[in-house]
């Protein structure tokens, strides 16, 4: 017969009352003392559940974008331009809270119709998807694409690339931050591309030929072959070194992911990319300069699940085992529909450092970063 194990009766004069193990005492929900965004998620961040997370958000990126010595990447992922989410994310960039952008390129394509003043438009269930095909209808689950704001803004590529020295070698960092500077000459309303260009925060795409954006660049250079011109020459590694020598200039370093995916990815490897080039260039020849850096903070806000084994619903604490997350660091995870909590996280933020009187200001000169980032792809030419 099995042994049986006799458990030790727990001695209720031995009970503790959570005081002593410093746990934190959950409070509430008083709407009679929620006058703001931020009065209501610092009570939720008191309460229980999703409500916590949110609420415990707004904590993380208070923290984050406040600290001096940090560096803060934002990464995009899902159809948060044609959401009209858009604002959100220049609020973001002209507040000094981030100072890179790694995206899609379908959210900078429908961002960019966006910012180029054309509309988005309700989907109406009632037509049925070969209806809205033949009436040039491009549909985004309940939101609508028309073809021509597509075909508008390809001609408006077309034009800046026509002004590009043809030695240009493209990346996705070049062509972005020739359309903010279109932007910026030719529109007078709000836009990613345009926040941007004005705050000298480079915005990167790095599967940048798999949008509307990749086929209209690919076009113009299909018939620059056709008309014997000289098409540009195009090189993505580019994108990666130039964000790798500016993040390895940072003291700490944050990422706010909405969504995950390819942007996610690609920001977070940077920490194994800076290590590997250490351990894996020739003997005595690894650029000097280069030194390990790991994610002090996180805030993503994506409802994948963990158990899908995807790297969007990949936790942080998972990036720790990959070396891409100091596992000291502060990190908030967000399982919830970024159309619904991230403007609520965002506004809160804001009224919190507002009432706090907290200026957004960098121990570092983003100017100066990118120039030095410049002259290092110069001496370390890939292209």
């Amino acid at each position: 017969m099995p042994d049986k194990k006799h458990h030790k009766r727990r001695n209720a004069q031995h009970y503790h009352t959570g005081t002593e193990d410093n746990l934190v005492p959950l409070q509430p929900l008083d709407l009679s003392k929620i006058n703001d965004f931020d009065d209501m998620l610092r009570a939720q961040s008191l309460t229980a559940f999703g409500g916590r997370t949110v609420g415990e958000a707004v904590d993380t990126l208070s923290k984050m974008v406040s600290d001096k010595d940090t560096f803060v990447v934002l990464t995009l992922s899902g159809a948060m331009t044609p959401a009209k989410m858009g604002l959100l994310v220049c609020d973001m960039i002209d507040k000094g809270y981030v100072h890179a952008v790694i995206s899609t390129g379908a959210l900078i394509t429908h961002g960019f119709v966006e910012s180029s003043g054309r509309t988005h438009f309700k989907h109406n269930p009632k037509m049925s998807d070969p209806e809205l095909y033949q009436r040039g209808y491009n549909r985004i689950y309940d939101v609508i694409e028309l073809e021509k704001n597509l075909d508008d803004i390809e001609e408006i590529i077309y034009e800046v690339l026509s002004q590009l020295n043809k030695d240009t070698v493209l990346s996705s960092r070049v062509l972005t931050k020739a359309l903010g500077e279109w932007l910026m000459n030719n529109v007078p309303g709000r836009g990613i591309l345009k926040s941007a260009y004005c705050k000298q925060v480079p915005v990167y795409i790095p599967a940048d030929t798999d949008s509307e954006l990749g086929l209209d660049v690919y076009l113009y250079m299909l018939r620059s072959v056709i008309e014997d011109k000289k098409p540009f020459g195009f090189n993505p590694l580019l994108d990666l070194q130039h964000y790798a020598e500016l993040v390895n200039q940072q003291k700490k370093i944050a990422i706010i992911s909405i969504g995950g995916g390819v942007p996610r990815n690609w920001a977070q490897q940077i920490a194994p990319l800076l290590e590997l080039i250490q351990g894996r260039m020739p003997k005595g020849k690894a650029p000097k300069h280069i030194h390990g850096i790991r994610f002090s903070y996180g805030l993503r806000i994506c409802p994948e699940l963990v158990n899908w084994g995807g790297l969007s619903g990949c936790p942080y604490s998972e990036g720790v085992s990959w070396g891409k997350m100091d596992p000291s660091g502060t990190f908030t995870e967000v399982l919830q529909d970024a159309t619904v909590v991230w403007p609520w996280i965002l506004k809160a933020t804001m009224q919190r450092l507002d009432k706090q009187r907290v200026k957004i200001e960098k121990n570092f000169d983003l100017a100066a970063q990118l120039d030095r980032v410049i002259n290092l792809m110069e001496r370390y030419k890939l292209a």
